[in-house]
């Protein structure tokens, strides 16, 4: 018996040593031991899964995915800031936009968005596109749910950074599938009146 609650002695020591480890961690740096892309897809999958039980339909389960990435966004926006020192928050349109589809996409998956472009249609509009959404690549989606979009969940981020730019903007996610890239998700954005005002403040030096 003595022996072991000796061995369970050592064992709590070294857990508690390893939590000791994890918290002494700087988040100043990115660390080098990342989460691989099947656990993260993994953790999404899941919370897909649980959401989806807890709402009424498609449209509820894109809002409830929508929020979530809000919350993750905001907190990326932080750990940014805290942590790219040569980066200052943007407060104009297309600087937002670049700072999201370059340093943004390559903290959260490694390489940057594959383009960013403007409505032709209407000047609020923006569109960051993602050929392979590293998040969407372990996910099917039913038939009897083909409407739903996945993606909403970067929307959500999306919007969060860019309201965190004071850029507030309503965030959809699209998929819109091409030969050879079935997950090609376009992510739009569409700006708040008021920003488009300043926007064309700024420009005229007023």
């Amino acid at each position: 018996m003595a022996t072991q609650a000796g061995n369970l002695l050592k064992l709590d020591t070294r857990v508690s040593k390893r939590s000791n480890m994890l918290l002494e961690q700087s988040t100043a740096k990115p660390r080098r031991d990342k989460v691989g892309l099947g656990a993260f897809a993994f953790l999404l999958a899941e919370i897909i899964r649980y959401s989806q039980n807890r709402v009424l339909g498609i449209q509820d389960l894109e809002a409830k995915m929508n929020e979530i990435g809000k919350r993750v966004g905001i907190r990326v926006f932080e750990l940014m800031m805290w942590r790219e020192k040569s980066v200052h928050r943007e407060t104009r349109v297309l600087q937002t936009l670049v700072f999201i589809n370059t340093v943004v996409w390559r903290a959260l998956f490694e390489k940057q968005a594959d383009s960013l472009g403007r409505s032709t249609e209407n000047d609020d509009e923006y569109m960051i596109t993602d050929n392979e959404p590293a998040v969407l690549k372990y996910i099917s989606v039913p038939k009897e749910m083909s409407s739903f979009s996945p993606g909403a969940f970067l929307a959500g981020i999306v919007e969060a950074i860019a309201e965190c730019c004071q850029c507030p903007a309503r965030v959809t996610s699209h998929l819109v599938p091409a030969e050879g890239m079935p997950l090609k998700t376009v992510i739009l954005l569409k700006f708040d009146k008021e920003v488009m005002d300043r926007e064309k403040r700024l420009d005229s030096g007023k």
